[in-house]
């Protein structure tokens, strides 16, 4: 009996004291008693992935791709509201805008309101999470962000945006390609449509994705009678001016 607890003592001594003043922490477990009367005890584990190591470049091994993947967990939610917008504005011209003026008016109002909810956020992305965000809504639209502008507002602004974008370095005519060049982000999409999307992330960065929270879905603009439009018509040109400007500072500080 002396020799247990001088064994026991000497375990103490030598753990951490960290570890010695740590209280345990617990929770009661399920379980189900059998019919012949034995116990058996049930417990739920979360989905992990186990991604391969190596010095060489695996098909897996999203390691090597952990900007990719933080990347796309903040602007893929971007991409699916802008998709369902999107729909909302072809479904408001189909219904209400029957005339040119009340469409561009209404496109217009839209425009304003993209810039109030997602403006912010948008500024605050770096390069390379822009330029995925591009890529996603192509994906998700089925159409560039260049023809998106050309299509709803006109040919001029189309140009406009990618004259900023090419200041930048970047081309809003570029395709989505989910067989090349977008493989895998393609594979990123698929994991998210999935539903394994947080065990996926937690495999790499060992924390749970934060989720990037919109402000809404929905847009509240709507088609405007002719006076309702004089009155609320908002300045274009002064937008583009400002985004010019606001682009050029960017690379003065680059």
């Amino acid at each position: 009996m002396k020799k247990i607890v001088s064994i026991l003592l000497c375990i103490a001594m030598f753990l951490p004291a960290s570890a010695q003043r740590r209280k345990l922490q617990a929770y009661p477990m399920y379980y189900i008693v059998e019919e012949n009367g034995d116990t058996t005890f049930v417990d739920q584990l979360d989905p992990s992935w186990c991604l391969p190591r190596g010095t060489k470049m695996k098909r897996g091994d999203w390691r090597r791709q952990y900007k990719l993947v933080y990347n796309f967990n903040k602007v893929y939610p971007y991409a699916l509201a802008g998709s369902k917008m999107m729909a909302q504005v072809d479904s408001v011209i189909a219904a209400d805008a029957s005339k040119r003026s009340q469409r561009n008016a209404y496109t217009r109002d839209v425009m304003f309101e993209l810039f109030d909810i997602f403006g912010k956020d948008i500024k605050n992305m770096s390069i390379s999470q822009g330029v995925l965000l591009m890529r996603l809504i192509d994906r998700e639209c089925g159409i560039p962000p260049f023809e998106i502008i050309k299509e709803y507002r006109s040919a001029f602004s189309a140009n406009f945006w990618q004259l900023i974008a090419r200041m930048f370095g970047q081309n809003l005519k570029k395709r989505y390609d989910p067989e090349g060049e977008d493989a895998r982000t393609e594979e990123l999409v698929g994991i998210w449509n999935k539903g394994h999307w947080d065990s996926f992330y937690y495999a790499i960065f060992f924390e749970y994705p934060k989720k990037t929270v919109i402000k809404r879905e929905h847009l509240k603009s709507t088609v405007k009678s002719r006076e309702e439009r004089r009155k609320n018509a908002d300045d274009e040109a002064g937008l583009m001016r400002k985004s010019m400007k606001e682009a050029k500072e960017m690379l003065k500080e680059d």
